[in-house]
């Protein structure tokens, strides 16, 4: 059983978003995506999905999406995105899929991991980051703990961490994030959120303290699923 990631699918089946806008390399997205994903994943194999995963703006524009998603191989975990305006009641999406799983405030298991995480927001940074930026900073470190806190409940102390925002600012300077991945023994992290070359530069990757760090947003992966385990 192999372990994938991809993030960012920003799919738009039900409304008019088309992402060609950003570059010619978005034309199509999804049938590359799609090709990619049969090509790679088998049915007993589990994939990553951290944030940014339908256009639709509530659960009813979404619901094609997802059964998209749904109906390709493998198990997935889904974790919101700051576009993400569609997740609803956490309990009402993992009872509403049967290969897909939501995470918000727990976790779920990939073989001996445990996969934790939170949507994270932008790190203190000398930009932008208001007083608004920072409650919600505060509150999603601490969703990050709950998820953790969870697993180590259960004594998972193998861990991969889903975020949906990379875990620095674009200095790569460490963060509440950063340690709190650190003080729990954190062996890997995944995110997207960034597109872009010089985007792409401002995020954490390859070994940090210890763990290692992936971007997969899918415009970054060029569309192709990235082999995690």
């Amino acid at each position: 059983m192999a372990l994938y990631a991809i993030g960012d699918l920003h799919l738009s089946n039900n409304v008019n978003k088309p992402m060609d806008i950003f570059g010619c390399h978005w034309i199509k997205h999804d049938e590359k995506i799609q090709e990619d994903w049969y090509n790679k994943v088998g049915e007993n194999d589990t994939v990553l999905i951290p944030g940014d995963i339908s256009w639709g703006m509530n659960i009813q524009e979404a619901s094609s999406d997802l059964e998209w998603i749904e109906k390709l191989p493998g198990h997935k975990i889904l974790l919101k995105g700051n576009h993400d305006y569609w997740w609803s009641s956490i309990s009402k999406l993992n009872s509403a899929f049967s290969n897909m799983d939501f995470l918000q405030n727990n976790f779920f298991t990939y073989e001996d991991y445990a996969i934790c995480g939170t949507r994270g927001w932008i790190c203190p940074n000398n930009k932008k980051f208001t007083q608004q930026d920072k409650k919600i900073y505060y509150r999603e470190v601490q969703r990050l703990k709950i998820s953790l806190d969870q697993a180590g409940k259960s004594k998972f102390n193998k861990i991969i961490v889903m975020l949906h925002y990379p875990p620095t600012n674009d200095m790569l300077e460490d963060s509440l994030f950063t340690e709190v991945l650190k003080n729990y023994d954190v062996e890997m992290v995944v995110y997207g959120h960034l597109h872009g070359e010089d985007a792409y530069n401002g995020g954490l990757q390859g070994e940090h303290h210890g763990i290692t760090y992936h971007l997969v947003s899918c415009d970054f992966l060029d569309f192709q699923l990235m082999k995690l385990l």
